[in-house]
């Protein structure tokens, strides 16, 4: 029974027959049918996603998948939540995911965004449909839910792609400077992840201790990059394109990628970051960034992308320790063909240490990447994970990860090469990688 005969037709007897079969049962066939199990998100473990968020939500699995179970996200699971904790709905992930205004409230936990990613989000009255079904409960059948809410089509947070998007405020100029990467195409029912080189516009060098950014809906990630070597850096201004038009990699753009240290970024619509008190990152002047923009649209028509990022200056002589990039490499790689690998590198620091934040890279062969501590009291702990090459998870620390003199991290990282050939470390899509980025500080 559909959604649009019980509001077309006004049929008491077909709400009546839905209801018989329970309020999650017309979740699934109004919501999770239409929205979310759908080729290339929840549909299957075949998904390009599922790796990254494990979740399929397929009529058959759905209930089984969802109550009581943990989800994937690492700062959800740190935060005690559960997929749905019935009776619960503060500690539910899924109603924080379908919740627009909610994401956007949490953004600075690393939820991640809204969900159905790409699509128009859910409307009043399939996520207040929902909220009472978990409060309630989260019954596998029953339920005395009124019906018609599912029919309330009222977007929660306006008109999705087509509402009107507000422009990051910037900050003064005495308080910092705003960068904008420039509204730029998504075609219908397409992927577009590109690259453009941006200089910052600052004739002296400066300290940055607070990084604030917002996106237009639809925004997968955004990734602001610093270079490794400042030869033979890309154009400015120029639009370069992750993927050509056929879905094959752009071999120029992949190789100027390898050139990458993570500076900023986030998963997030909106993003606010600030550095502990006296600790900054250093911008040398006349200086440049790599702006690193996702798009995801499932819709039949075309959508704008657009970044705005905010650089909150700090006064040099209030700074009293600089942030530095984490870039720990290991480059003694050697993929059996046809087989899959565990490789592990550790990292010891020769001085007391304090870890701001961490994400990670491989190329595609990488399954799952683990960064662990080595040494003293914590010797093993798990501090990441991220099961998605392409989208790494990045983690921040409310409290700073601290380690001292001669303990580390250790990159455990699960490759799968289904090549016909020994891979190694290299900088071509046909390579490998295995590095881990972040802040950090020594004490």
């Amino acid at each position: 029974m559909t959604t649009a005969l019980l509001v077309s037709s006004c049929q008491t007897k077909d709400a009546e027959e839905v209801l018989e079969e329970g309020s999650f049962k017309l979740i699934q066939t109004q919501i999770f049918d239409k929205s979310c199990a759908t080729s290339g998100c929840h549909a299957s473990e075949q998904d390009a996603s599922f790796r990254q968020h494990g979740l399929v939500l397929t009529a058959n699995v759905s209930y089984d998948n969802l109550v009581n179970k943990f989800t994937k996200n690492t700062a959800a699971k740190a935060d005690s939540m559960r997929l749905v904790m019935p009776g619960n709905v503060a500690k539910s992930f899924l109603y924080t995911k379908i919740n627009c205004s909610a994401a956007s409230q949490l953004a600075g936990k690393q939820y991640g965004n809204p969900m159905p990613l790409g699509a128009n989000g859910l409307s009043v009255g399939e996520i207040e449909f929902i909220r009472k079904w978990i409060e309630s409960g989260a019954p596998r059948s029953g339920g005395s839910i009124d019906a018609s809410l599912i029919t309330n089509s009222v977007p929660l947070c306006g008109s999705g792609f087509g509402s009107t998007f507000t422009a990051l405020e910037p900050p003064k100029a005495s308080e910092g400077l705003q960068l904008h990467l420039e509204p730029f195409e998504v075609a219908n029912t397409y992927e577009r992840e590109i690259f453009v080189r941006k200089p910052v516009g600052n004739t002296t060098e400066l300290y940055i201790n607070r990084i604030q950014s917002r996106m237009r809906p639809g925004s997968h990630h955004f990734i602001l990059y610093d270079f490794k070597s400042q030869n033979n850096l890309p154009p400015t201004g120029q639009v370069r394109d992750l993927r050509n038009a056929d879905g094959t990699s752009n071999l120029l753009t992949f190789l100027s990628m390898q050139n990458h240290v993570f500076w900023a970024g986030t998963q997030t619509q909106e993003y606010d970051y600030q550095f502990p008190e006296g600790v900054a990152l250093r911008i040398p002047a006349n200086y440049s960034f790599d702006f690193n923009s996702h798009y995801v649209n499932k819709t039949t028509g075309k959508i704008p992308g657009e970044v705005y990022v905010n650089l909150y200056k700090q006064a040099k002589e209030k700074v009293k320790i600089v942030a530095n990039s984490l870039n720990l490499a290991h480059e003694s790689l050697n993929l059996p063909a046809g087989q899959r690998s565990v490789v592990t590198k550790t990292f010891t620091f020769s001085k007391p240490t304090k870890v701001l934040m961490l994400t990670s890279h491989t190329h595609k062969l990488g399954e799952k990447f683990v960064i662990k501590i080595v040494g003293g009291d914590r010797n093993g702990e798990i501090v990441y994970e991220s099961t998605d090459w392409e989208h790494p998870l990045i983690k921040t620390f409310t409290q700073p990860l601290e380690l001292k003199k001669g303990e580390g991290l250790m990159s455990e990282v699960t490759f799968n090469n289904t090549t016909t050939k020994t891979v190694r470390f290299g900088l071509t899509s046909e390579d490998e990688m295995n590095i881990i980025f972040g802040y950090y500080y020594e004490q």
